[in-house]
């Protein structure tokens, strides 16, 4: 199904270029001189890199359908990563290179959302800010209050997030799936 460039939207799958990907971003450009542009970024199924494609905007962009089922992340093992069907209690296993950075952010019993093109999973969805708990991070100095100071912490997946000195070990934070970045105290 095809569509002009500028009925596209957040999330729809496309074919561009002969490769297929999701789009992540668009951004409605006029310029001075010309015809009015879409620039869309868009993450390539095949390899993951992220590319920002200009279209005109009466261009046709051809959508491909898609399928998005919320799974819960059950566990990871050296065969990869577990998820639940949650309708029919199938066990689906992921390996680690459509998974990616999603793994520092999923925790047990979360949900997903995985988007599957032609039955077959192509990308894993995060909410776009999780719950995290601390499980090591460092004293901050006393009296260290000049210019905003973080200190590093290691949250319960692994990943290490740069927080404000008052976060103690035990603490649930708030954290951005898209950037690692602390958000607040959950």
């Amino acid at each position: 199904m095809a569509i002009v460039a500028t009925n596209l939207k957040k999330g729809q799958c496309i074919k561009y270029e002969g490769d297929r990907g999701v789009v992540l971003g668009l951004e409605h450009r006029t310029p001075g001189k010309g015809n009015a542009l879409i620039a869309a970024t868009i993450r390539s199924f095949n390899n993951g890199n992220k590319k920002t494609i200009r279209f005109a905007s009466s261009e046709k962009v051809e959508v491909i359908e898609t399928d998005r089922q919320k799974l819960e992340f059950s566990y990871a093992d050296p065969s990869g990563y577990n998820f639940m069907d949650l309708t029919t209690y199938e066990t689906v296993t992921f390996p680690e290179s459509l998974v990616g950075d999603a793994k520092n952010f999923m925790k047990e019993g979360q949900e997903v959302e995985v988007l599957f093109l032609e039955g077959s999973a192509v990308s894993i969805d995060l909410p776009s800010t999780v719950e995290l708990k601390v499980t090591e991070s460092s004293e901050g100095i006393k009296g260290d209050t000049a210019n905003n100071p973080t200190k590093p912490a290691t949250l319960e997946t692994g990943i290490t997030v740069q927080v404000p000195l008052f976060v103690k070990e035990g603490d649930v934070l708030k954290v951005s799936s898209e950037d690692g970045s602390y958000l607040g105290r959950a």
